[in-house]
């Protein structure tokens, strides 16, 4: 242990303030590395928003989003034990007539899809119980999806959108459910396009 310590004491604080900033611009990279994947190899998939409230005006521009696949029910998970508080979920989704896709199911583990159908991934935000480790029989479920910042300005005309239905989201989702939002649809037409980096 002296002798760790004694090799620690000899090496130059340049060095060490050196190879402290080179992990902080690895961790950068990494992080917009996994964002960039998403959106390049993932899956689109439209949904529709639907109003949310409050508003958080301490956060900046940007738009709270909702989603029909938000409050969700439990299915054969109602009542079901979990591993933890706040459990990650699977929803299997796939397109209506329109395009837009809808939940068919909530599992606890991932299943297999056929194109179509997508797999996303999210987290239960409220469990029942005393312990909070039961599946309620309604889920609320985030998906990561639910926020989305717009330059200064146009965030309350897109929450007057959004709250009137016109405001739709194209998402991609990896196989293995990770996802981003890819842009932004204002009656169908792109207004915001997520750049890879």
């Amino acid at each position: 242990m002296m002798k760790l310590s004694a090799l620690w004491q000899r090496i130059p604080k340049a060095v060490l303030f050196g190879v402290a900033i080179l992990l902080q611009c690895a961790l950068l990279i990494l992080m917009v590395t996994d964002r960039t994947q998403i959106l390049r190899e993932g899956r689109e998939v439209t949904l529709q928003t639907r109003p949310v409230d409050p508003r958080d005006l301490l956060r900046g521009d940007y738009v709270t989003l909702g989603y029909d696949i938000t409050q969700l029910p439990a299915g054969a998970l109602a009542g079901q034990p979990s591993a933890e508080r706040n459990p990650v979920v699977f929803v299997k989704l796939a397109p209506d007539a329109d395009g837009l896709y809808r939940a068919v199911s909530v599992q606890s583990v991932p299943v297999a899809v056929t194109a179509p159908e997508v797999l996303i991934r999210g987290r239960v935000s409220y469990s029942c119980g005393s312990s909070g480790r039961i599946f309620c029989d309604r889920l609320t479920i985030r998906y990561g999806l639910e926020s989305y910042f717009v330059p200064e300005g146009e965030g309350r005309k897109l929450e007057q959108a959004r709250n009137q239905q016109k405001l739709r989201i194209v998402a991609a989702v990896l196989p293995s459910g990770r996802a981003a939002i890819k842009r932004l649809l204002l009656d169908g037409e792109p207004v915001y396009e997520e750049p890879w980096y």
